[in-house]
């Protein structure tokens, strides 16, 4: 075999642009196992989560999938996209929202947008991107919306080693 190994990696700073939209797949069908696990271990006794004879008498009739499960699943769907190896840290999040259910059985999708981008201003070699995920269920409606701000790390010059950021 000749050549260097290729190593999956996301996208340095320098390779995101303001305005691209990446569609994140597969996508992920919600299960009963992930919402009850997922609710348990995050100490979440929601019963609209956990309580099925319960949920049935409140007004979507079913129990809900745990919206941080949402939003955790949205923002893991781009790491091998966008931000495998190449990330810093996340900074925050704002403007989360879930204007729709996910239900069990669902298929989550995800994309994002990069919505803005500027060098860091005290680490050299870092940028921060703002980022737009957006998850959207089976039938293409809106489940869920986050913007994420986090420090990126800018592709390594030449002189350093293969494979960059380790």
């Amino acid at each position: 075999m000749t050549g260097d190994p290729i190593v999956q990696r996301g996208l340095y700073y320098d390779e995101l642009e303001v305005g691209a939209r990446y569609v994140h797949r597969p996508g992920r069908t919600a299960t009963e196992a992930d919402n009850v696990l997922f609710s348990t271990l995050t100490m979440n006794t929601q019963a609209l989560h956990l309580d099925a004879a319960y949920s049935e008498s409140r007004p979507f009739g079913q129990r809900l999938m745990n919206s941080m499960w949402t939003l955790s699943t949205m923002v893991g769907a781009s790491v091998s996209q966008l931000t495998q190896g190449t990330l810093v840290a996340q900074l925050g999040m704002t403007d989360i929202s879930f204007p729709a259910p996910l239900f069990h059985g669902d298929t989550l999708y995800t994309e994002t947008e990069v919505v803005e981008k500027r060098l860091s201003k005290s680490r050299p070699g870092q940028g921060i991107v703002t980022l737009r995920h957006t998850g959207r269920n089976q039938h293409g409606e809106v489940v869920g919306v986050a913007t994420r701000t986090a420090l990126m790390w800018c592709a390594p010059s030449t002189e350093e080693s293969p494979g960059g950021v380790t």
